[in-house]
């Protein structure tokens, strides 16, 4: 099949075959799954700043990278025997079938949330079938970053019903795990205030559920807009003649102020 007549994932696939094939690129054919543990994370984090960004032509390349390691991953194991990209896209297209019994069956439901019920209950019939752990919190990567992994937890924990019943809950148990830190640092256990500390984030998190603020992008924006500030703050000493560490901290505090106060008016 020439290039004009095949489709570009079959090509992709193709070209990736010829880059670990004998003759292709050397440093393509020395990677294995672990060493390419970490592109596959960047790439995805790369994603996400072009989704972020709201950059179209930005987002298909970088989901380009992202599909591209998916497709070495699979390449690497059908060298070894193990399975094929075709196996991979067979796999998630069962699943999704099998998943969505009121679009390729005939399940009624009423809205999203019936829809992630009967998804979970689908998943335990599934855990059961393959006889893997029974647990509701399955499926949530300990390589997660922190802040994204307590979100799938709780989630997972309020699908079976382990939840507050309104923000009520979750805002009252920041409050008590404030306070609990408070006493901590006051002890100087250093243990016991890194568990306190943790248990006032896992709060946090719940109530950014409550408030349907996703936790990590709204910790991600915030960096972002400290960075932000903090530059403006370097340029305005550099503007001065004056470097940052040279100054009191008053200084920087007031110019801070300027910034902020710059970044809101109209």
């Amino acid at each position: 099949m020439d290039k004009e007549t095949r489709s570009s994932f079959a090509e992709l696939v193709a070209v990736m075959a010829q880059l670990r094939g004998e003759g292709g690129c050397p440093w393509d054919r020395e990677q294995t799954h672990a060493s390419l543990k970490p592109y596959l994370v960047e790439e995805v984090y790369e994603a996400l700043e072009a989704i972020d960004g709201g950059d179209d032509a930005e987002l298909r390349r970088e989901l380009g990278d992202v599909l591209l390691q998916v497709v070495f991953h699979a390449q690497i194991a059908s060298e070894e025997g193990r399975f094929s990209i075709e196996e991979v896209c067979r796999a998630i297209v069962d699943k999704l079938i099998r998943r969505h019994p009121h679009v390729f069956g005939q399940t009624q439901v009423d809205g999203a949330e019936e829809v992630l019920a009967n998804w979970e209950r689908i998943k335990q019939a599934e855990r059961e079938e393959e006889d893997k752990p029974d647990s509701a919190l399955e499926g949530v990567p300990r390589q997660l970053p922190a802040l994204l992994r307590a979100q799938r937890i709780q989630h997972k924990a309020a699908r079976v019903g382990f939840d507050w019943q309104d923000l009520a809950g979750p805002l009252a148990k920041v409050e008590e795990e404030f306070g609990e830190l408070r006493r901590a640092s006051q002890q100087g256990a250093r243990q016991e205030l890194e568990g306190e500390f943790g248990d006032l984030l896992f709060a946090l998190v719940n109530t950014s559920r409550f408030l349907e603020i996703d936790a990590e992008d709204a910790l991600r924006r915030a960096v972002d807009k400290f960075e932000r500030r903090f530059r403006a703050v370097e340029a305005a000493f550099r503007a001065q003649g004056k470097p940052l560490q040279e100054s009191t901290l008053a200084e920087m505090d007031q110019v801070w102020e300027q910034v902020k106060a710059q970044e809101v008016s109209p």
